[in-house]
């Protein structure tokens, strides 16, 4: 396995472009802060022509990091509302996230 600088995961449903030493925020995942994580679903791997390119995933990569959060996003007011009708629907939502501190790239 050798290390790459750069790669294309996919985790809750996004997907994201990640650097070695990168700070990354993504959907919840489960952990305690301080604790190791490994993403496996890694699309491509490496930059420009030294690029590996899954179909759909890269066989055998892996990305390493640590959790550095769990928290959740400022508030989102979902605001609905109908002309002379007197209706009005407030809503606030806040979604939850993961913190992550990427440490190592494989394949």
């Amino acid at each position: 396995m050798s290390s790459f600088d750069q790669a294309i995961v996919r985790t809750g449903g996004k997907q994201y472009r990640i650097e070695t030493g990168v700070v990354l925020r993504v959907e919840k995942l489960e952990g305690e802060v301080g604790s190791k994580i490994e993403l496996g679903d890694v699309l491509l791997v490496g930059r420009g022509a030294d690029a590996v390119i899954g179909m759909p995933t890269v066989a055998g990569a892996k990305v390493t990091g640590t959790i550095t959060a769990q928290g959740k996003h400022p508030k989102v007011i979902v605001y609905k509302f109908r002309r002379r009708k007197n209706y009005r629907r407030k809503r606030g939502h806040r979604q939850f996230f993961t913190e992550i501190k990427i440490e190592n790239i494989q394949a």
